[in-house]
Parts: structure tokens; sequence; C-alpha cells
């Protein structure tokens, strides 16, 4: 009985804040329209609201799965008109706490002993709530401090029932919805389902934390409060505490002597770094998940917390979004376009001069402003709509991507709005991309990838020996019809020789590797033995000698 229950529940509370006017249009809205005499609208200072605070109130209404629905669905600004993605983003993750005693109770049955035997003391009163989980100051038998994460009871069965009526609201939405191509809102809920989901995993969240850490030991710029792994399971999360004041209390930040400026231009960095560098960002970073270290003073340190949300990409995005960004401080825009196209981001068929020209009337107008108001979390979010428009799907990494940029960029103008962002980024950029890019880096990388081609090779050679075989007795053969293809045949068939280097390039390509891997003795050069360079140049030379000739 509660699905449908739950159902007129929320159509009872879209109708109360006059939610229907987001689906005019929609044969979903004359439905609504026949329900509307029956549910009394809300009144006063609510009724004269905004449509995007309108939403945001009745989903805190519905409870703290729908208002966790709205927070992710916040992040998906190329879906959504802009008003309504700002009103989201200011939901707040705060519900009424649970018990301290079924906290405890929760706690000692993850952790298989009593507290008393875990800690010298622990809090019953939880120091936050929020939908997921809450949290509780304890004291370990050493005396450090920490915070003992807790998931609250019955939370998976509430998030699986929730999203089943989300999977059902998306099917009718698809049926009757405005334009669902586009939004896609099936894929939209899987993806509220995932991150959901994962932030039950209370030990994943951990492995973030202690990722970040490691990304960050020792830096005088970021700290992150360390996992205590014994006393943490999928259900419950002990870390570290630590003290500070969150990143938009401004008052608190000059009262501690902090530089804002510095502060603010810190906060780009680390973003950059993270992104870049590590390819592992925080993704969740809005004022209550970044604090700021008031006992430094001269050296101001930010403090994040909350780790359910990271954010990677994969190497060849990585790669492309460096390189749009690089275009964008350059304002290239036939090299933006390139690279969406490269990056098969777009469709194929799309022209070129096309696509730069949507891309210069995107930028364009921004290059008028000055560049301490220019934010490249906008300019993103525009490229993005502008994707949309040439039926371009973007992977949801780099709407989150783009997100967390905004809530970096807004973070830094929020402590210093007169900060440069572009003076910032760009040199941090080029260094990070200049140090990935050098011999020792790609040497590193190429040594990493040493096992799985030694693990290759004895196929590779199999296989050149076979179509050696093939080709000596004359069973290499083509078969073509066209009278270009025949002549490519003839100089194929002509070129055994040509296939002969090939294949030694391959080989003593593999001898550099294995001598570089091996660390052989003998001269170095640039950390890497001469034996491994003279293969290495054996090999580019047979690569050439294999190289087709003009006639």
């Amino acid at each position: 009985m509660r699905s449908p229950l739950r159902v007129l529940t929320i159509l009872r509370v879209a109708l109360r804040y006059r939610l229907d006017g987001l689906l005019e249009g929609t044969r979903l809205s004359r439905l609504l329209r026949l329900m509307k005499p029956f549910v009394p609208a809300v009144r006063g200072e609510t009724a004269a609201l905004a449509r995007g605070a309108r939403l945001r109130l009745a989903l805190q209404d519905l409870g703290p799965i729908f208002v966790k629905f709205g927070q992710v669905l916040s992040t998906r600004r190329d879906l959504l008109p802009a008003d309504i993605a700002e009103e989201l983003a200011l939901l707040q993750d705060q519900v009424a706490p649970f018990p301290g005693a079924i906290a405890r109770a929760q706690i000692e049955q993850a952790l298989g002993q009593p507290i008393e035997a875990l800690c010298a003391s622990f809090d019953p009163v939880p120091l936050a709530s929020a939908s997921i989980a809450q949290v509780h100051a304890a004291t370990l038998e050493d005396g450090r401090e920490v915070v003992i994460k807790v998931l609250r009871p019955g939370i998976d069965r509430t998030i699986e029932a929730d999203i089943g009526l989300l999977r059902a609201l998306a099917a009718v939405a698809e049926r009757f919805g405005p334009d669902p191509e586009r939004t896609r809102p099936t894929e939209v809920v899987d993806e509220i389902a995932r991150s959901l989901r994962d932030e039950l995993d209370l030990q994943r969240e951990g492995a973030n934390a202690s990722v970040l850490r490691r990304n960050f030991a020792g830096s005088a710029d970021l700290y992150v409060p360390e996992v205590h792994w014994k006393l943490s399971t999928e259900q419950v999360l002990t870390l570290e505490r630590v003290h500070g004041v969150r990143s938009d209390d401004l008052k608190a930040i000059e009262a501690a002597g902090i530089d804002r400026r510095a502060l603010a231009a810190k906060g780009v960095e680390l973003f950059y770094t993270q992104v870049f560098r590590d390819n592992f960002f925080h993704a969740d970073a809005h004022a209550g998940n970044i604090w700021i270290d008031t006992t430094r003073v001269t050296q101001p340190r930010f403090i994040a917390l909350d780790f359910g949300i990271m954010g990677a990409l994969p190497e060849i995005d990585q790669y492309y979004l460096a390189e749009n960004f690089t275009a964008i401080f350059e304002r290239d825009y036939r090299r933006i376009a390139q690279l969406h196209l490269d990056a098969g981001w777009m469709p194929g068929g799309i022209r070129i001069d096309d696509l730069e020209g949507a891309v210069r009337t995107v930028c364009e107008p921004y290059f008028t402003r000055p560049l301490s108001e220019i934010a490249l979390g906008e300019v993103l979010l525009k490229l993005f709509k502008v994707a949309h428009r040439y039926q371009l799907t973007i992977q949801p990494q780099l709407i989150l991507l783009q997100k967390t940029l905004l809530n970096i960029e807004g973070l830094g103008r929020l402590l210093d709005p007169k900060l440069d962002i572009w003076a910032v980024a760009k040199p941090v950029l080029a260094e990070i991309l200049r140090e990935k890019r050098s011999p020792q880096a790609l040497l590193k990388r190429a040594r990493a990838r040493l096992p799985s081609l030694i693990a290759a090779a004895p196929e590779v050679a199999d296989l050149a020996h076979d179509y050696l075989k093939q080709a000596a007795s004359g069973r290499a053969s083509l078969r073509l019809h066209s009278d270009d293809l025949k002549r490519l045949a003839d100089a194929a068939h002509a070129g055994h020789r040509q296939t002969v280097y090939a294949v030694l390039g391959v080989g003593l390509m593999l001898a550099a590797a294995v001598l570089y891997g091996l660390r052989a003795g003998g001269p170095q050069f640039m950390g890497a033995p001469s034996s491994a360079w003279l293969a290495g140049v054996g090999a580019l030379w047979a690569f050439i000698a294999a190289w087709p000739r003009r006639h």
C-alpha cells in the first residue's frame, strides 16, 4: 500500500505548491489541472515565490530522499533552466536527528563491540544530521578526538522504495513530459540512484578521503582528516575530528586575520590541481564541506569534509578538457570546435565552421568584460548547452566537474570579489601540463605500461611470425576489385621488405622497454640506460625504413 499512497502524497504536494506550471503544454498538465480544485494551494509569501523556490520547498516537504534528489538534480545544469538549478542548489541537507541511543546501537552492531570498548567517550547528541547519516563526536582511548558517521536505520529500504517511485515518475515523464529525448528522465534517475547508493557505502567514502589525504600529504594548502579504518565499516565511518570555520563565514575569517585574497586564489589553484594533476576531485565543494583552518594565519589552509561525492575523468576526457581550457584562455574558437569533434563529444557529421561560429557566439560576449568578471564555469556551461543543440549527451563526469567549477569560482569570488580567476588558473594549468608531458613523466607512464607490453610480446612475435610465413608462401594476399586498390595491393606485395622492417621495429621497441624496465647496467642518459636508448633509436630507424616511399 505504501507506493500508491506515496504517489498520491507526491501529487498532492506538487499541486499544493502549484508545480503544475512546470509541465505546461504537456498531456500530464491536463491531468493535474483536473485535480487542482481538490488540493488547497499555499498562501501568503510562499505563493508569491518563483517556480524554483516553490519546487525547492516542495522537495523539502517530501522528505530527505527528495532533498537529496534535488541536490543531485541541481548538478544537471545542462538540463535545467538556470533559475531552477540555482534554487535547488540551496537545498539544505539538514533533517531531524534520530535518537543517540539508536545511533549508539547501530555503531556497536556494525563494529561488533560496545562503545566503552572502542571509545573513552561518546556524545549521544549529534554534531550534524543529514538525510543519509548523522555524525557524533567521540574520544578514543589515546585521547584523540574523532567523529563517527553512522547511517540512518532503515535508510537503504527507504532509498530503494523512493528510487522505485522516481523511476515510475520518470516513465510517466518520458511519455507525457516536455522534451523527454533531451531531458532523459530515466537516465537522470539512474544517475541519482547511483549517487545515493554510493553514499550508503561509508567504506567507499572513507576510501575517497584516504586517497585525497594521500594526494595532499604535507600540503600547506589543503588538509584532509585521517580515516580510522579499525572503527569503520560500510555502515560506520570514523574520521579525525577537525576544527575550523565555514568558508563562507567572512566575519570569522577576517576576525582570524586571514588574507581572503590569498585564500581565494589558493582555492582556484587547488581545484585545477585536483582535476589535472591527480584526476580525483572533491565534487561536493559547497561551503559546508570546505572549511578554513583559522590557526594558520600567514599560510591559510582549507579543510575538506564529506567525501561521498568525488569526481574523476577518463584519461582522454582529461586531455581534451585541459586542451579546451587552454584554447579558451587563448580565445582560439577554431581549436575549441576541433577539440569537441576530436574528443567524440559531437556527432561526426557536424561542419567545423558551424560549430566554430556557435562557440564564438557563446564565448565572445564574455571577453568584452574585465577578466576579473569572467567565470570559466559559466563559459563551460554555455558550451555544454551549445553541445545539446547539436544532439550531444554530455557525460555525467563532465557535468559534475562543471558544477564543481561553478562552486569553486563562486567561493573564490565570495572571498575576493575582484579575483581574476583566469590569471590564477592559466599558469597553474600550464605548469601541470608541462610536468605531465615532460620526458620524465612520459618515461614513467611507459614504465607503468611495460608489464602489459611484455605480456603481449609473445603474441606479437607469434602473429608476426605467422604473417611472415604466409607472406613467404604466397598465402598472404589481398583480393581487390577497384584499380586504385589493385595498385595498393601490388605495392604491398612488392614491399615485403617493409614488413620485415616493421616487425624489426616492434622487436627493438619491446627490447628498449624491457631494458628500461629492468634498469640494465651501463651508462645512464636522462634516467634511462644507454642500451635502452640504442634499442629505441634502432626501432625508430626500422620504422623509418618501413615507411612507404613515394615513386
